[in-house]
């Protein structure tokens, strides 16, 4: 996949076949879109397109009011995007000024002029240009108008109720990660830089690593005590740390491949899953207040400060709770890891 920062550098394409979104979560629904979009693809023998954006719309938009916690960061997204066989991506600068077309403006100097599209699919609720007023019947006179294809893809449903990102956020933030994992079609991650912590737990016999999440849009999920996996991200910073200076830098993908007008991306993983279980929260038991996130990894005892850990969340098993001292709360980290083990399949 070949991922564009401006779309002032997109190649001419041939027979695009485009699809549009936020895309947070590249969830079950998205990639209904997504194989659409690879099979009308093949039909016409044409390119794969998506277009998204960075930052988020609702950032933008609802400005002066608390920021969307996203699903996926920037770099995450584009990483599952790619797993998933797209020959394009287009991250679009959502600005104000973007914002503020027209949906006729949007249609005629920006999807056509900028990408010549010879198919667009779209999910039931495309929304686009100011004030979200363009609608799929907009879009269909203008491709009348315009010449190219049409497509709307239906709402998407599991256990009938609507897959969305929405319903994944708030499945995460109440700890049903079971739902959200359904929803997703994949486990739900994310990537802290291992820290120092207060050491408490390797006095307890459970050490664990201590994350602090560098992206602060990224959704990390409600209290509580989870199963998970983990893996150690060599030579990458948590994804969304740092500052990505604007330009025409090369995007270097995961297959080896190039675009230029966009900036250096890469994924280097340990290829060894590490089996564990986390705790976030305030440890009431040590009479704490700050949140924090708490992984201990079976088996591990390298030396990872400084690095990124990136978690997959495998299950969600209990509560926070405060305990009446410290052997009650070692009583229960057993039971925990116990639990966790026959989640993980390393157990009967």
């Amino acid at each position: 996949m070949k991922v564009y920062f401006s779309i002032d550098t997109i190649p001419a394409f041939t027979k695009a076949v485009v699809t549009i979104g936020t895309f947070d979560g590249v969830h079950t629904g998205h990639k209904t879109i997504l194989e659409q979009l690879k099979r009308e693809a093949a039909r016409i023998g044409g390119e794969t397109v998506i277009i998204t954006f960075h930052p988020h719309p609702r950032k933008v938009i609802v400005s002066g009011q608390p920021g969307i916690q996203l699903i996926n960061t920037i770099d995450e997204k584009i990483e599952l995007l790619d797993k998933n066989g797209i020959d394009h991506l287009v991250v679009v600068p959502f600005t104000d000024a973007f914002a503020k077309q027209t949906p006729e403006e949007y249609i005629q100097q920006f999807l056509v002029e900028k990408f010549h599209p010879h198919t667009v699919i779209i999910g039931y609720d495309h929304r686009f240009g100011k004030d979200r007023k363009g609608d799929y019947k907009l879009l269909e006179t203008y491709s009348q108008r315009l010449g190219f294809n049409l497509l709307e893809i239906p709402a998407h449903l599991i256990n009938d109720n609507t897959v969305s990102s929405t319903r994944i956020r708030e499945a995460l933030l109440q700890g049903n990660t079971d739902v959200a994992n359904t929803l997703l079609g994949y486990d739900f991650f994310f990537e802290g830089t291992v820290v120092d912590g207060n050491k408490l737990g390797r006095t307890l016999g459970y050490p664990t690593a201590n994350l602090r999440i560098e992206n602060e849009e990224k959704i990390i999920p409600g209290n509580g005590i989870y199963a998970v996996q983990a893996e150690i991200m060599e030579g990458q910073k948590a994804a969304g740390s740092g500052q990505r200076e604007e330009g025409n830098r090369e995007w270097a993908m995961g297959n080896g491949e190039k675009a230029e007008g966009s900036r250096q991306w890469a994924v280097g993983k340990s290829q060894t899953i590490l089996n564990g279980m986390m705790s976030i929260g305030v440890r009431p038991t040590i009479g704490g207040t700050d949140r924090v996130i708490e992984v201990n990894l079976f088996d591990f005892n390298q030396d990872i400060y400084g690095k990124t850990l990136r978690v997959y969340i495998k299950k969600y098993l209990r509560s926070e709770v405060k305990f009446n001292g410290l052997e009650a709360l070692v009583e229960q980290l057993a039971k925990d890891k116990e639990d966790t083990l026959k989640v993980l399949g390393l157990t009967s």
